[in-house]
């Protein structure tokens, strides 16, 4: 019975979350309230079990009133598309359960985590290697990055506490990696300095490889510059921005990264591997991941198995349970290679850059700034305010413009386009550009969609 549960899920699977979800004629989503949604689902979990028809009923109705983020029109997020090497990957993950903390119970994918980091450190510019571990998110590399340079600063934390510990004082740009403006070197140095006339410990900077709204690029080899004079762990949240380093083209955007003591990578973005394929990696090769992490359990970590125990990587994770996310960023790249992921990513910039170009030629639309990146941030203003003169009234009406045809595009469900405001900036649009599937067609269709919805206004 299960096999062919299983045989019919896969059919309606590859009919409706494959072929339907990324065709471009297809709806993105089909948007309904949630108090509609709670009535279509029936969510209550009850004592008797349902029928085989009515299970089958159950996901293609998760399927179909869920976003179909592979969609070509789909632009909202900083992931987006499908790549079928990796979706094939997750397929297999989930159908054997492992868990990566010992390689006695995970052998295979110890090895191609192992292999994967070895490569993406490679091209970060590490020729010596380094560590590293695949995880639960750019944030959670983020705060392993905060762990390993706090640890190295009070080696003795793990035993004292943080009470023991002096004022620590790290530095990062006022909005950090949802938003921000570039960091300024030389307000760096002053901040450090600063905070040590106030008897506070520097001891790490945090530095941003394309940030989640603007794309924006932090000067690195300058702050690399500020951090060894000070001797400050530099971290480089490459979270987004990292998949600029397969692209020959393009790799200058991430200039002395090779200088960072630690960088986070999410292959699940721009290189498009499914959802979560996280990698947090550090330059040092004396256990320090380890070192800070560990917990020593004995029912894990045994010292005296019948085999190397340093592919034990379970102790450099604050996580016990861990899926192997690193198969779906190698089983991916072996079947494309190098070159093809090098071309996935100059494609998708060469259409942002097609698209910024429409913008600055379309009446109505104006550009936030130049994209350094695959993130188009822009406002549409329509035709009732384009006589307003710059100032509060226009940019008051206009704050209004952007949350109306988002209401209206979700509703009709064309397309899907994130919009937010920055500092004292009204809300603009934030087109994000991934998917090889996207074309000019796509590009102007977009623009001509969000007039459409938004002329009236």
């Amino acid at each position: 019975m299960s096999e062919n549960f299983i045989h019919q899920s896969m059919s309606i699977i590859v009919e409706d979350a494959i072929k339907k979800a990324t065709d471009v004629r297809e709806k993105v989503c089909e948007w309904r309230s949630p108090e509609q949604l709670k009535e279509l689902l029936d969510l209550e979990l009850r004592d008797g079990a349902e029928s085989e028809s009515e299970i089958l009923q159950r996901f293609k109705d998760a399927i179909r009133y869920s976003v179909k983020t592979t969609h070509p029109r789909f632009f909202n997020q900083l992931y987006a598309g499908m790549d079928p090497y990796s979706m094939v990957a997750s397929f297999i993950i989930e159908a054997l359960k492992p868990s990566l903390y010992t390689y006695e119970v995970a052998p295979v994918f110890t090895l191609v985590e192992e292999a994967v980091l070895k490569k993406m450190m490679e091209l970060i510019g590490w020729k010596d290697g380094g560590d590293g571990i695949f995880n639960a998110g750019g944030s959670m590399s983020n705060m392993y990055a905060v762990n390993l340079a706090r640890y190295r600063c009070c080696p003795d934390i793990k035993e004292n506490g943080l009470s023991a510990a002096p004022h620590l004082v790290m530095f990062t740009s006022q909005e950090v990696r949802f938003l921000k403006w570039k960091m300024i070197p030389s307000a760096l140095e002053e901040q450090i300095l600063s905070a040590k006339s106030e008897g506070a410990v520097p001891f790490m900077v945090n530095a941003t490889a394309g940030t989640t709204v603007l794309g924006a690029f932090d000067p690195i080899d300058e702050i690399a510059d500020i951090c060894e004079k000070h001797n400050l762990w530099l971290h480089v949240d490459a979270c987004w921005g990292g998949a600029a380093l397969v692209s020959s083209k393009h790799k200058h955007l991430l200039k002395g990264i090779h200088r960072a003591d630690s960088v986070a990578w999410n292959p699940h973005k721009m290189l498009m591997a499914c959802l979560q394929c996280s990698a947090f990696m550090v330059r040092d090769k004396t256990s320090l991941l380890q070192r800070c992490h560990s917990a020593r359990a004995s029912y894990l970590f045994q010292q005296d198995k019948f085999y190397d125990v340093s592919y034990d990587t379970g102790d450099k994770s604050v996580q016990c349970s861990r899926k192997p996310d690193a198969f779906k960023i190698w089983l991916m790249w072996k079947a494309l290679g190098s070159r093809e992921l090098e071309q996935r990513v100059d494609r998708a910039l060469a259409m942002a850059r097609y698209l910024a170009q429409e913008i600055k030629q379309r009446e109505g639309f104006r550009l936030l700034m130049e994209p350094e990146y695959a993130n188009i941030c822009f406002w549409y203003i329509p035709p009732s305010l384009r006589n307003l003169p710059d100032g509060p009234e226009l940019w008051g009406k206009l704050h209004k413009v952007a949350p109306v045809i988002k209401e209206r595009m979700m509703k009709k469900g064309s397309m899907m386009v994130g919009y937010q405001p920055h500092g004292e900036k009204a809300n603009f649009f934030r087109m994000i550009i991934i998917s090889p599937q996207v074309s000019r067609q796509d590009m102007d269709f977009v623009l001509d969609e969000i007039h459409n919805l938004g002329k009236d206004l």
